[in-house]
């Protein structure tokens, strides 16, 4: 059957800035950055019957990404307005209803076919229940499941979250999104490896990694702790950051290099794409 592929599932949609439109989403971008690192991936996703849908099939090709798993209907193509606040940090206003709220599961099923496959997926996605019940249909079918929390309020519930974590064999948190979570379960206090380790214990996680900005990112293996400082830079935007380096994360993990050493390329790339205008830029050989 071969190698695994990877199967990124998920919003796609455009960044409306003051001065520009990008095409992005967690799920696109992930996807380019395993692409930049020679991973084979499909992405799965719907566009809506306007010009940001042909817009969105001709920009994917153009980064190198396939599009034969990306689904047409109905509902407009995504959108979200971001706005920056004097840290650079990125606010979203996410446009619904959205072509991606309804992913169809027998369209996603005969895409990838009786192809082995891993799943990278997030929470936003499953804001509606119909994308939802994809997402959670292909679950049952793949190999392992890689979730980024990817926490955005009010389109991302304790349920969500929850169910997501009950099944995830890899997870990718941030700092204040482990905070939050754990709060959820009264775990307190500012000790966020202790956090991390109940959370594992509860939901059965394997590997947890937690993003913490410019302190870099630690991760949790069983009982293996590994830690990386972030790269210095000067940030353009983080928009996109996270998922360069949550794809480097994997693409380390895939090609067998251990925990650490994945960590150093993740913090690398990702502090790389901070320090660009969007989340996709043209990636050097590092």
């Amino acid at each position: 059957m071969g190698r695994a592929m990877i199967i990124s599932i998920g919003e796609v949609v455009w960044d409306i800035f003051p001065e520009r439109r990008v095409l992005g989403g967690a799920p696109v971008n992930v996807a380019y950055h395993l692409r930049c690192l020679d991973v084979e991936v499909g992405v799965v996703t719907r566009v809506g019957p306007d010009e940001l849908g042909d817009r969105t099939i001709g920009t994917m090709t153009a980064m190198g990404l396939p599009v034969a798993g990306v689904q047409h209907g109905d509902l407009p193509t995504g959108t979200v307005k971001v706005t920056m606040d004097v840290n650079n940090e990125p606010h979203f206003d996410i446009v619904k209803p959205a072509a991606w709220d309804n992913i169809v599961l027998a369209e996603a099923a005969e895409f990838i076919g009786a192809r082995p496959f891993k799943l990278v997926f997030g929470s936003l996605a499953q804001r509606d229940e119909r994308s939802r019940r994809t997402i959670r249909g292909l679950w049952q079918k793949a190999e392992q499941r890689f979730y980024d929390v990817n926490l955005r309020p009010p389109d991302t519930s304790r349920e969500i979250v929850e169910a997501s974590l009950a099944v995830a064999d890899l997870v990718k948190v941030n700092g204040a999104e482990l905070l939050e979570v754990g709060r959820w379960h009264n775990l307190s206090g500012n000790e966020r490896k202790s956090v991390a380790q109940e959370l594992m214990g509860r939901y059965n996680i394997a590997v947890l990694v937690v993003t913490e900005g410019a302190e870099g990112a630690w991760l949790l293996d069983g009982d293996d702790y590994f830690q990386a400082p972030a790269s210095p830079v000067k940030v353009a935007d983080t928009v996109g950051a996270g998922d360069a380096f949550f794809a480097t994360l994997l693409a380390g993990y895939e090609n067998g290099l251990g925990w650490q050493k994945c960590l150093d390329r993740a913090t690398e790339r990702g502090g790389y794409v901070a320090s660009q205008h969007g989340a996709t830029p043209a990636m050097p050989d590092f």
